[in-house]
């Protein structure tokens, strides 16, 4: 596990400070079952997506030490003072609408580095609000390594002041599946019902 302050992450710790205080300050949110966090080996955090909010209360679900790669699109590495930022908090450039290996490359690599990674399964945040269909990149990342998938359900609407609940369950069994040489999307499938499940399962009394 790498230490905060130092490599890819020196900048870490300063970006969640900064955007936590922004959260506290614009929402009000609940977390349920931090306590299904692996404290050790290798995550693929899977949530709903609704919100560029969204990463900002997966960082606060996670403990300081088990800092979390996010994807960004290729393009705002293009810009130095946003590359600077993106590349010292760790984040992964991507390719989005096409095949990216060497994007597919660094998560495999990176989890193999016991390191903690951030996978939407939808691919795209929703705009309604509603839960779509998995993508199956998820599913093969969740099929090719030993991470442990963590299901997050984010329940609740993004407006000022307003209750959010951050749901995180506990990490998928995904050993039949590998097994039985299931299929990537069969994965996925699997990673998006256990996400819809928390959120049916905690989603009363949130406005």
């Amino acid at each position: 596990m790498r230490p905060l302050n130092n490599g890819p992450f020196g900048m870490y710790r300063l970006t969640v400070g900064v955007v936590r205080i922004m959260r506290l300050l614009s929402f009000r949110v609940e977390y349920v079952g931090r306590e299904n966090v692996p404290e050790d080996g290798s995550i693929i955090v899977c949530s709903n997506h609704q919100s560029n909010w969204d990463p900002v209360l997966l960082a606060s679900a996670m403990p300081k030490q088990r800092p979390i790669r996010f994807f960004a699109k290729k393009e705002l590495f293009d810009v130095p003072v946003l590359k600077r930022i993106l590349t010292r908090s760790g984040q992964i450039p991507v390719s989005r609408g096409e095949g990216d290996r060497q994007a597919l490359r660094t998560v495999l690599q990176k989890l193999k580095e016991d390191e903690v990674i951030s996978i939407f399964p939808e691919g795209t945040r929703s705009k309604d609000g509603s839960l779509g269909k998995a993508q199956a990149g998820v599913g093969f990342f969740a099929l090719r390594s030993d991470a442990a998938v963590l299901p997050i359900a984010i329940i609740g609407k993004y407006k000022f002041r307003s209750k959010l609940k951050v749901v995180i369950g506990e990490p998928i069994d995904f050993s039949q599946l590998k097994s039985d040489k299931a299929s990537a999307q069969t994965a996925a499938d699997l990673i998006m019902a256990t996400i819809a499940e928390l959120y049916m399962t905690h989603s009363q009394n949130v406005r």
